[in-house]
């Protein structure tokens, strides 16, 4: 004997499904809003760099030594120039994470100081561009954006 019965409706299925759906993300939605929570960072940067205009010198090594004018202390940042590539850009200060930063002859990592600072870049031991850039203080505001009424 055979027993047939009537297979549930797939439109029905998939309503119920939906509405399965529905009521657990109503159940799961929070009670109350919450205030946005910001994080703000800010990092200044100052960026020198030194090119051989024409490739004459072809590789060559660059010293660039920031002296702070209110502490006296000199940091140095030796980078490799090669052949055809012609100058070079670094950041100061930049992170000590990095494989090459600026820092002074005891190893300590330049920081970020609110200070004037004198540049200079050396190719064989002599001077050939130099300037000066000061930093300034920094500061962030952040709003809060608060949704409760």
């Amino acid at each position: 004997m055979i027993i047939s019965t009537r297979p549930f409706p797939c439109n029905l299925k998939n309503a119920l499904r939906a509405g399965g759906l529905l009521v657990a993300l109503v159940l799961l939605m929070p009670s109350t809003s919450r205030a946005q929570t910001w994080m703000v960072s800010t990092d200044v940067y100052a960026k020198i760099g030194v090119m051989d205009k024409f490739g004459q010198l072809g590789a060559y090594t660059a010293k660039f030594i920031v002296t702070d004018q209110s502490s006296g202390k000199t940091y140095t940042l030796v980078k490799e120039v090669t052949k055809g590539q012609n100058g070079v850009d670094v950041l100061f200060p930049s992170e000590a994470s990095e494989a090459d930063y600026f820092k002074t002859e005891r190893g300590e990592a330049a920081k970020f100081v609110p200070n004037a600072f004198v540049w200079e870049c050396q190719v064989g031991g002599k001077k050939v561009v130099g300037g000066r850039f000061t930093f300034s203080e920094t500061g962030n505001d952040v709003t809060v954006i608060d949704k409760r009424k």
